[in-house]
């Protein structure tokens, strides 16, 4: 029977303001947590929480919640020795800017724990080490010829031994066992006999937590799951903030993917800090954030301590030519203020969707699928591409005729004469009309003059 843990009341919101003036809070950053980091002060954040990619040659089908995006995740390196190069810098960075009081958490698993810990050891200090925590959980069991593999790895580190480090003890319940025999009596360590003595404590607060975590991995049915393929669960977070910080404390997550720790900081009352080198994450944790913790994303609101900021998210033609495909057609789509499409394999010439607000619902229920309640849509095909010519408008002029739509959107950098030609004559000939819009467009903000 599992052991049921002791609740605790919620934690008194932040004081309004900024906590500190040495850096901006309430922001998410775009691009490689190394150039990031390097930009922050020494000695300004309370809480470091990292979850990188682990070095597992494995790969991800990802189903991101905001656009149910199909897309590989591959994590990024061939070997240990690449993975232990590629951290330990930014493990610099981040000792750099963690403050004397505060507290470091490296979440990783089985396949390179070790060398992280070596690596940890001698960028923090051996005597600096805390805890190896372990998360067990339970999943579906396979056959193999081996012990399952339940459980991650968290090292907790702290920066000195400044007796100034928060430390807020959690209590798990006292087992049934535990509470027959002993009838409601506490066992304390003695510290001058160092031998343990049985207290009358009624109601006893629990046994403080131990090192091992048992809390439950997100099941696929959890309303809290986005589809991110190492999503951890809110609650992990919320145990590791809720111990090693304070209200208004500045928590920092330099991989932040879909931004657990942020809305677990968000909802605790602190202050936070992500960055993430992936634009589709940036905009997915920005919605979670809007969605889940009801902050605004809005720059004046930002600036008066209550809303929040993303920065630095790919902006130049230079820039985006440079980004993955299924970035740059999620950066368009989402520009254009349309949904992206389901998947990326077999799209049918479609990239994405845009739901004009006129849209009327015509049908509903469980079974229609996300936003197909909505019948009036208009398709977006996006393409990488410096100049877009014929071909591709003649596979776009298809799907619009397959789907019955009006009116479509295509997104490229630039289009071939005979491409302008093709989206003239087909719409004399049809009807139908296809908006060939450029990045440049986009960036300029000139999508409302091309839409009359």
């Amino acid at each position: 029977m599992p052991r049921k843990y002791a609740k605790t009341s919620p934690p008194p919101p932040a004081p309004a303001g900024k906590p500190s003036p040495l850096l901006d809070t309430r922001v998410i950053y775009c691009g490689d947590n190394r150039v990031q980091l390097a930009k922050l002060p020494d000695a300004c954040v309370d809480l470091i929480y990292i979850d990188p990619p682990f070095n597992s040659n494995r790969n991800y089908e990802v189903f991101w919640g905001e656009t149910r995006e199909k897309r590989s995740f591959e994590d990024r390196h061939a070997s240990t020795q690449a993975y232990i190069e590629f951290m330990r810098p930014r493990c610099v960075q981040l000792a750099r800017v963690l403050k004397k009081t505060g507290s470091f958490y490296y979440h990783c698993d089985m396949h390179a724990s070790h060398y992280v810990k070596v690596m940890l050891d001698q960028i923090f200090g051996e005597n600096n080490f805390l805890n190896e925590i372990i998360w067990s959980y339970r999943r579906w069991p396979t056959q193999c010829r081996f012990f399952q593999s339940m459980h991650d790895v968290i090292f907790f580190y702290q920066q000195t031994h400044d007796k100034g480090r928060p430390f807020n003890v959690e209590y798990e319940a006292n087992s049934p066992s535990y509470q027959k025999r002993f009838k409601g009596k506490t066992q304390v360590l003695d510290p001058e006999s160092g031998t343990r003595k049985l207290v009358i404590d009624e109601p006893s607060k629990g046994l403080p937590r131990r090192d091992v975590w048992e809390i439950s991995i997100l099941a696929g049915s959890s309303k809290e799951r986005l589809g991110y393929p190492t999503q951890k669960p809110l609650a992990l977070l919320e145990r590791i903030i809720k111990a090693s910080s304070n209200p208004n404390d500045i928590v920092l997550d330099a991989f932040c993917g879909c931004g657990t720790a942020l809305v677990a900081a968000e909802n605790l009352g602190r202050q936070w800090i992500g960055i993430d080198i992936s634009p589709t994450a940036c905009r997915v944790m920005a919605k979670r954030l809007r969605d889940v913790c009801h902050l605004r994303e809005d720059e004046n609101l930002w600036r008066s301590g209550r809303g929040f900021v993303v920065r630095d998210l790919p902006w130049t033609e230079d820039q985006l030519r440079k980004i993955p495909p299924f970035e740059f057609e999620n950066w368009a789509v989402i520009a254009l203020g349309g949904v992206p499409n389901k998947t990326q394999v077999g799209d049918k010439g479609i990239d994405g969707r845009i739901y004009p607000v006129s849209s009327m619902p015509r049908k509903s229920g469980e079974a229609v699928g996300e936003l197909a309640f909505m019948d009036v849509w208009y398709p977006i095909q996006v393409k990488q591409k410096d100049k877009v010519g014929r071909p591709d408008i003649d596979s776009f002029e298809a799907a619009l005729q397959r789907e019955k739509r009006t009116t479509g959107f295509f997104v490229a950098f630039d289009y071939s004469e005979d491409a302008l030609e093709e989206i003239s004559a087909f719409f004399k000939r049809s009807g139908i009309m296809i908006r060939a819009l450029t990045v440049k467009d986009i960036l300029d903000e000139q999508i409302a003059r091309k839409l009359v």
